[in-house]
């Protein structure tokens, strides 16, 4: 691509190792996310952005982008039906964040039960959600031998049943829940009193997929009967619902899936798509460069290990109750815990 027609590019300002990637082919405005207006974009080619930014005809409709890429696996915050009316393609980073929401999951389940004492002697782990990041969440669980559940409509639709169940038998059979389906019209508080009625007495509830999927309500009423509640995403970002995070066992500011090989994947994915849409050619195969030494995925053996031994093993390369007491002190910070937050090392089992 020449110089001499550099196209526009306005991008979160919060999306890691992407500055300094695309001026020498593009003119690039970073800005807050959620603070992009409709004047802001109105002569933009594209736009690279998280889950702050609300692509819909308000923001869209008097622009020329014929391109958003989104750092993220979730599209519930672009009106697709829009942007598909308009021709503006959308890519989001499928999978990218896969590894540091399997690694949050595991990290919170192994500190909780060693915190309240509760033995995972024959833990049944129901995966609600069974893309990129619960098919993560399935292959650990199967090799710390958990009995694994299954329920995943549009899969189960595609593919077979075999494999698959209800959510109702999902439900009332795992003594640990976590969700981990994108949110759509299908999904939107998925998480009502019937599904909470259905759970188990002292089962696990894990939410770190979208918070619109739980109705924060029938939560709230039914956590007398639960056991421990994990919440990463919650209803109505960044002003969480504070009654239901005191009432929880871990809480969290929306950084389930922040780990650095997270956020390098999801930049490569978004600066690869907008290059190949415009044709630059030089950074069809970018990818952040780093030091892999510090920053590469830890392996883990914990094969023959007891539940004190994993517990210690997640903590140590996950210490999760930090990130839970931060939220517990500053909840009027949720934005900035998330943008200042320090990025932690995946980890993975053979």
């Amino acid at each position: 691509m020449s110089n001499d027609k550099k196209i526009k590019i306005v991008a979160d300002s919060k999306i890691p190792f992407l500055e300094g990637v695309f001026e020498p082919y593009a003119d690039v405005v970073y800005m807050d996310g959620a603070a992009i207006s409709s004047s802001d974009v109105a002569d933009a080619d594209a736009l690279i952005i998280r889950t702050r930014t609300r692509c819909d005809a308000a923001l869209l409709g008097s622009s020329k982008v014929s391109m958003i890429a989104t750092a993220t696996i979730g599209t519930d915050h672009i009106d697709s039906g829009f942007c598909k009316t308009r021709g503006i393609e959308v890519h989001n980073a499928q999978g990218c964040n896969a590894g540091g929401v399997m690694q949050y999951v595991f990290s919170a389940l192994y500190g909780t039960a060693s915190r309240k004492s509760i033995r995972l002697d024959h833990p049944v782990m129901g995966i609600i959600g069974v893309g990129n990041v619960g098919k993560k969440i399935e292959h650990m669980a199967r090799y710390l031998g958990f009995d694994v559940l299954l329920c995943d409509p549009p899969r189960a639709e595609k593919e077979g049943r075999d494999g698959f169940c209800t959510l109702d038998y999902l439900l009332a059979s795992a003594n640990i829940v976590t969700i981990h389906t994108p949110l759509d019209d299908t999904t939107r508080n998925m998480a009502d009193g019937h599904f909470f009625e259905m759970m188990r007495p002292g089962a696990f509830f894990i939410n770190s997929a979208r918070g619109e999927i739980v109705d924060e309500q029938a939560l709230i009423d039914a956590i007398p009967k639960l056991g421990p509640v994990i919440i990463d995403t919650w209803n109505h970002e960044p002003d969480i619902n504070l009654s239901l995070m005191e009432m929880t066992d871990i809480a969290t500011p929306h950084i389930a899936g922040y780990s650095f090989q997270g956020k390098l994947n999801g930049t490569a994915s978004s600066v690869q798509a907008v290059a190949r849409h415009f044709g630059i050619v030089e950074l069809y195969d970018f990818y952040p460069q780093y030091d892999e030494a510090e920053h590469a995925p830890v392996h883990l053996d914990l094969k023959g290990k007891n539940q004190g031994e994993i517990t210690s093993v997640f903590q140590y390369n996950y210490p999760i109750f930090t990130d839970d007491f931060m939220l517990r002190m500053q909840p009027w910070n949720f934005e900035k815990l998330r943008s200042e937050y320090k990025y932690r090392r995946e980890v993975y089992v053979d």
